[in-house]
């Protein structure tokens, strides 16, 4: 099965706070209600209730599952709604209200039916929901349909086979990095360009450049807003938005600096700005670029305005390459690891968007296929046994510091990587099994279940 996932895939468009726990479910809510449009059971439905499972069960009254659930339902998108359209969508309802299904047919709804099941967990993924639908009197659902929500926002259904390499689909497919690199040296070309040439095949020229624009735009909306807006985030922890004070005083002191010999670098504070501003607005649960996850997704937007900010030179085609190299590396994790904090901790969080970003810099720096591959295997390795331990079950406390630190991790990466020839004694494809293995090992309540690690052990205020 090859690796390939296309950016316009990975990088998708959606809402916080977390692309597994409040993107995917969405999906999942909204195919379900869409299926019964296509099956034609749509009007006979009088009653539809959820169950979550596992790490959706544990975390999910946190990251905004039930609102999601309930918003999916009436034919929302992530892609395309207002945010403001998803927040309080369950809490509403209390002992009962209407949601029109898909859109088009009305059924009462109460909170109850959302139902939490943190301790079962299904064999398919630790993020599974199970949706089902009665007709007026049935006493067996007329409709029931398992989902899981497998990282980044991809869903799959419960009984799904697993799509097989598609060789005319694909044309220069891979399934690791080794792979990867020997197409590379064939064709005597980067990652960028094996990515862009499968990403023109299935979306054309044009195509591809729109949408990796229209990525870009989202994500540079995203820092905008998150710099410029101030208040406390949501969920009762009471954590104030810091980037755009950061902004603000980095503003000041480069006024008052300027022409001052010797004044401070400032780019790894500007790197930190950018990553918090994003991953406040997750927090908060604003429009967000998943990269390739939401409680990851400040990593690579803050890593692409360092570039175009301190990296003479920097354009928008750059930009471009950027982002498929980060594509090509995000690929290589999902199909040979895990992208999901339920599955793998957030080594599979943070640590695939600290590699992704690393090779990408490293990329537009002007790195060999070699030197990239390093740059994403060194930024991975330094993240191996990282736990996913969101305090109150919030994208929040680590998970915005996490995101800046790793971001400050990806530059150094990529220009540690620079320093070589691309020689290494790990390969990527190696870190990235050890990272698979180590999360097989690590106990579940380090996994997105805020049942250990920093959850127990702060006092929530």
């Amino acid at each position: 099965m090859t690796a390939f996932v296309s950016a316009l895939d990975l990088f998708s468009i959606g809402i916080g706070p977390s692309s597994s726990h409040t993107v995917g479910p969405m999906r999942a809510a909204n195919a379900f209600a869409q299926g019964l449009l296509d099956d034609g059971l749509l009007e006979r439905v009088d009653r539809v209730a959820c169950t979550l499972y596992g790490s959706l069960g544990a975390t999910g009254l946190g990251h905004g599952t039930p609102d999601a659930v309930v918003a999916g339902l009436r034919g929302l998108r992530p892609d395309t709604c207002d945010p403001d359209d998803v927040r309080g969508a369950w809490t509403s309802l209390g002992e009962g209200g209407e949601v029109l299904l898909a859109g088009r047919h009305p059924i009462r709804m109460s909170a109850d039916e959302v139902v939490f099941a943190p301790r079962t967990r299904l064999p398919g993924h630790p993020n599974a929901m199970t949706l089902q639908a009665w007709g007026d009197g049935d006493a067996l659902p007329i409709a029931e349909e398992t989902f899981y929500s497998v990282g980044g926002g991809f869903i799959r259904r419960d009984g799904d086979a697993p799509q097989e390499s598609e060789v005319v689909r694909y044309p220069l497919p891979y399934s690791n990095a080794a792979e990867l690199l020997a197409l590379c040296e064939t064709h005597g070309v980067s990652f960028c360009d094996v990515v862009r040439y499968n990403e023109v095949a299935l979306h054309g020229e044009t195509g591809i450049d729109d949408g990796l624009d229209a990525i870009w735009a989202g994500m540079a909306e995203c820092v905008e807003h998150g710099l410029s807006t101030g208040g406390t985030l949501p969920g009762g922890l009471g954590v104030p938005r810091r980037a755009p004070g950061v902004r603000r005083r980095l503003e000041e002191y480069e006024r008052d600096e300027t022409g001052h010999p010797g004044a401070r670098d400032t780019s790894t504070e500007w790197l930190h700005a950018y990553a918090l501003a994003v991953n406040e607005e997750n927090a908060s649960g604003g429009r967000v670029v998943t990269a390739p996850t939401n409680g990851a997704a400040g990593i690579i937007p803050a890593v692409g305005h360092y570039y175009l900010r301190f990296v003479p030179g920097a354009d928008a085609a750059g930009i471009r390459r950027f982002l498929l190299t980060a594509a090509a590396i995000a690929s290589l994790v999902k199909r040979n690891a895990s992208i999901s904090g339920a599955e793998g901790g957030c080594q599979a969080e943070v640590g695939s968007a600290c590699a992704m970003a690393a090779g990408a810099l490293c990329a537009v720096l002007g790195g060999t296929p070699q030197q990239i591959e390093n740059a994403a295997e060194i930024a991975m390795e330094h993240h191996l046994g990282l736990t996913c331990d969101p305090v109150g079950g919030l994208v929040q406390v680590p998970c915005i510091e996490r995101n800046a630190i790793a971001s400050s991790t990806a530059v150094s990466a990529a220009r540690l990587a620079l320093h070589g020839d691309g020689t290494h004694l790990v390969s990527l494809d190696t870190v990235i099994e050890t990272m698979r293995q180590t999360g097989l090992d690590m106990k579940t309540k380090y996994k997105e279940t805020s049942l250990g690690g920093l959850a127990v052990n702060v006092v929530e205020c």
